[in-house]
């Protein structure tokens, strides 16, 4: 099985602007991202599509491979570009969000198996348990519902499913029924060609969940669950505290030497 990731990297951004190049542990944070997914096994090409010349360049230096690409609404029309353009070989693409410089390549691993094992699914993405009321009662947490055989029922900004007899901290506490979703996203080549070209549908639009097209038009979204995933960096504190950790791990390294 051919398997790309394809990292979509856009220079602007609203809440922390320019954010993919930020540098102040002396790497831009696209290259921990880069070196991350680098390491999941499944992968056997990785490729960032890039919006801009600066980013091309950031990519140059650090010795990945990048293909510039033309304006798109969505990170999945950019990887839709460099999959028609770019990877005619390509089977299954793996959408990596540049903004999670520490994303685990385990999951990266995950699902891609989660595709591979299920024929039927033209899509498979991730899922985590919840374990806290905010990220339930949160409408920035994305939740999913799965169906016994691990597809996706939906996707909503809403608390689902809606616990109307019990409490929901006492339900939290015993069965964790709520499923964070995670934004990453495997795709058979056909159907990314496919969903690229589709309008955005009336789900996707009112919740403002791309997913959501996806099954609107019918298809089988297979989620994985994963123990653990990444944080993304959104604001200048997000940054912040990533800056922290890598000097903490440095000066452990240090100490270890």
């Amino acid at each position: 099985m051919n398997v790309y990731g394809i990292i979509p990297a856009r220079l602007q951004s609203t809440r922390l602007p320019r954010k993919l190049l930020l540098a102040q542990t002396g790497k831009p944070l696209l290259e921990y991202t880069w070196n991350s997914a680098s390491r999941a096994a499944c992968l056997n090409q990785l490729i960032v599509a890039a919006d801009s010349d600066e980013i091309v360049t950031a990519v140059t230096r650090f010795g990945g491979r990048v293909e510039m690409t033309g304006e798109h609404p969505s990170g999945t029309d950019r990887i839709a570009e460099v999959a028609r353009r770019c990877c005619p070989a390509g089977e299954i693409f793996v959408n990596i969000q540049g903004d999670e410089p520490e994303i685990n390549p385990a999951n990266i691993d995950a699902l891609v198996k989660a595709l591979v094992d299920c024929p039927t699914a033209q899509m498979a993405t991730l899922a985590t348990p919840m374990q806290s009321l905010e990220q339930v009662q949160a409408s920035s947490c994305v939740k999913v519902v799965q169906g016994g055989d691990g597809r996706a029922l939906y996707f909503s900004r809403a608390a689902i499913p809606f616990c109307r007899d019990r409490d929901p901290a006492e339900v939290l506490a015993s069965h964790h029924p709520w499923l964070l979703h995670i934004g990453i996203y495997a795709y058979r080549r056909d159907f990314l060609l496919e969903l690229a070209q589709l309008p955005p549908s009336r789900l996707e639009q009112w919740e403002k969940l791309e997913q959501l097209r996806a099954l609107e038009a019918g298809a089988r979204i297979q989620v994985a669950i994963v123990e653990h995933h990444s944080v993304g960096i959104d604001t200048p504190e997000d940054y912040a505290r990533f800056v922290e950790r890598c000097r903490l791990l440095e000066s452990s390294r240090h100490k270890m030497e």
